[in-house]
């Protein structure tokens, strides 16, 4: 079977809209995939301002925000479809949407983007919605994104993802993922100031020093010793993260160094773990995307940490750093078209598999 779906994701970081074509291709079980054209859509100062602040917002304005912002998703697949001359090739959209409301405690989570405006402004089949049956069932709604790399990356062993917050998935029978901690939206917030809004590079990073008070109260928070499945809210970085990091008072510099290091312990620290739990292999590789891994300062202080515990750390080509999230939003689309489980509960901790998404028609 064939699919031609375009995938949507928006991060918890705020730099943008993510748009991926992929085509797949699926025989006896084994998916192939072909990721055609890409596009980053970056949030105007208005639309950061407005996904940032609402979780604060009464139920009208919230809903009305859903509302607005599904048909702003729309126009910019609409743009992305016309610039490209992919006009009546695609046969659907599996948009991710924003994260607003990540309460799984509560058995509830919520994302921004109205499938409904999306399918009403594209005209093509859409679906939305790609975490709450799991929560339903028990789950963290996170990471989701490792059906896609049990499916589409087998020759690895780890997955790392280094977005506004960093997960990792273990490649094994029963595959296995949870959050490690926030990162580039923490990262963006400390070099907000600068020109281009983020520290290019790591280039700010490295040229400071590590604050050993500092990094010592970030590693004793109590959720970096929950076992796993475990997921973060962007408000544990917001609330909880970056007042501390305020409050020591150091330069931009320090300040991201310092910050860099924690990434780097706690990533680290999970893939120590995970290794134990590893059955024995003499060559175990970690595949390492989202935005962070253009941080070529924290990535190479991230290789000389895990080389040393017999893991090589893998970065890909660009197209799959910056998309593979929207690769594999179009892949659970695909799936739940097929009514194939797309989320796994041996990484969210549900009480089973399941088949998420809601399924948007005109």
């Amino acid at each position: 079977m064939q699919y031609n779906v375009i995938g949507l994701m928006s991060g918890s970081s705020l730099d943008g809209l993510d748009i991926a074509f992929v085509h797949f291709e699926e025989s006896a079980g084994k998916w192939q995939f072909e990721i055609l054209e890409t596009a980053c859509i970056p949030y105007s100062a208005e639309w950061r301002k407005d996904l940032a602040a609402s979780v604060s917002l009464a139920a009208k304005d919230y809903l009305l925000l859903h509302t607005s912002y599904g048909h702003y998703l729309g126009n910019c697949i609409n743009d992305f479809l016309e610039e490209r001359n992919l006009s009546y090739r695609v046969q659907l959209i599996s948009s991710h949407g924003h994260t607003s409301f990540h309460l799984p405690a509560q058995h509830m989570t919520a994302q921004l983007g109205d499938g409904a405006a999306i399918a009403a402004v594209t005209g093509i089949r859409t679906i939305t919605d790609l975490r709450s049956v799991d929560v339903a069932l028990g789950g963290q709604g996170a990471p989701i994104v490792p059906i896609g790399e049990k499916l589409l990356f087998p020759e690895f062993d780890f997955f790392l993802n280094i977005g506004g917050i960093a997960n990792i998935s273990a490649n094994r029978d029963s595959f296995i993922g949870f959050d490690v901690c926030p990162a580039n939206r923490i990262l963006n917030l400390l070099s907000a100031g600068t020109e281009k809004g983020f520290d290019e590079n790591g280039s700010l990073a490295a040229s400071g020093r590590v604050d050993e008070n500092l990094l010592k109260k970030l590693n004793e928070m109590s959720f970096y010793e929950l076992r796993y499945p475990k997921s973060l809210s962007n408000e544990f970085g917001l609330n909880n993260i970056f007042p501390i990091i305020k409050n020591a008072n150091l330069s931009m510099q320090d300040s991201l160094r310092t910050y860099v290091e924690h990434i780097v312990f706690q990533i680290s620290k999970s893939l120590i773990k995970l290794k134990k739990e590893t059955p024995a292999n003499n060559h175990l590789r970690l595949l390492a995307t989202g935005g962070g891994a253009h941080n070529q300062f924290l990535t190479e202080r991230l290789r000389e940490k895990i080389s040393s515990i017999g893991i090589e750390l893998v970065i890909p080509e660009d197209n799959l750093i910056d998309f593979k999230e929207a690769l594999v939003m179009a892949l659970m689309g695909a799936l739940r078209w097929r009514e194939d489980i797309n989320v796994v509960h041996t990484v969210t901790g549900a009480s089973k598999d399941s088949i998420n998404g809601a399924i948007w028609s005109v």
